[in-house]
């Protein structure tokens, strides 16, 4: 039986389809690889100035003088040196030391009460700002209005107004309620922060609104949607937003230093621009351990996080 043959056209046809195939997949396993490297690249640069921090944490007072010492040095007038070619950055110690976190740790309390200080301040405020926040939100996506759209459009101003342009109405208003130079002038503003209520607001919302009807067809109150509905569908949405608002506050810095003059009052994140001042050789071990409860909330939210920030809809699909 004679072979049938295609036609030369079909031919080189299918053959310029197999080429053009293998070619981009060439191009897209290149692409991959370049892309890999670049994406290294970029985590590398992000993660040296934490690596070079944890590492010279556990250096000796002696060799970190030795190494940047030169950096925080001043002149008999109180001037900074220039520095050209004496700093000399060094990712392993020549003798691992623990001695800077014993000095932190048992002979140096006003670092651990700095420490203490940045938690009674955050932890109150993330969770009375999610309390407020949950009912605040359940409102706003509950029910509708004319006022509630002024009011909700009031808290989007708010949120996207930088703190620095509201600094001197809280300064005001935290003197005319002479809560100035106290803990509740930093407690106060941040419990009512309407950047939580913004959030868990558009959680709500995309919940699909026949799950909460048929909940009130069976009998269910609106304390009971709220508590049995909303919130556990929201749950991703809320250590999220939890997660967001602690690394905000955890790192504040402006807010201490107008509203508190007492130096006994600030957190860790104001106190540790100060120790570059006198003693170098206890910065790092600072840094590592002002450096630990963000890391491990991020790890133990991260999955969390990323889901609430993903999130679609009140049902995942």
């Amino acid at each position: 039986m004679a072979e049938i043959r295609k036609p030369k056209s079909e031919t080189v046809f299918y053959e310029r389809a197999i080429r053009k195939a293998h070619r981009k997949k060439r191009i897209t396993k290149y692409g991959l690889i370049i892309g890999t490297i670049i994406a290294a690249i970029f985590a590398i640069l992000f993660l040296t100035p934490i690596i070079l921090t944890i590492t010279n944490s556990f250096m000796s007072s002696s060799e970190i003088s030795a190494n940047y010492g030169a950096v925080f040095k001043t002149t008999e007038n109180g001037g900074k040196v220039f520095i050209s070619k004496t700093v000399n950055l060094k990712f392993i110690p020549d003798i691992v030391s623990f001695s800077q976190y014993y000095a932190v740790l048992f002979k140096s309390p006003e670092y651990l009460v700095k420490f203490w200080n940045s938690v009674l301040y955050v932890v109150p405020i993330v969770g009375v700002q999610l309390m407020i926040a949950m009912l605040a939100s359940y409102g706003f996506a509950r029910y509708q209005g004319r006022v509630r759209e002024v009011i909700f459009f009031i808290y989007i101003i708010l949120m996207l107004m930088p703190y620095q342009v509201t600094l001197v109405p809280n300064y005001l208003v935290s003197q005319w309620l002479g809560i100035l130079d106290t803990r509740w002038a930093i407690l106060l503003p941040g419990f009512f922060s309407p950047f939580a209520v913004f959030l868990l607001t558009k959680f709500i919302r995309r919940i699909p609104t026949e799950v909460m009807e048929a909940a009130s067809i069976d009998g269910a109150g609106e304390w009971q949607i709220f508590s049995k509905i909303c919130m556990p569908l929201c749950k991703s949405g809320l250590i999220s937003i939890a997660i967001l608002v602690f690394i905000d506050y955890w790192n504040m810095v402006e807010q201490p230093l107008i509203l508190l003059s007492n130096d006994e009052l600030h957190p860790l994140s104001v106190f540790l621009s100060k120790i570059n001042a006198g003693e170098i050789s206890l910065a790092f071990a600072v840094a590592v351990i002002y450096l630990v409860p963000p890391l491990l909330i991020f790890l133990y939210g991260e999955e969390y996080l990323v889901e609430g920030i993903s999130y679609q809809g009140g049902l995942k699909g």
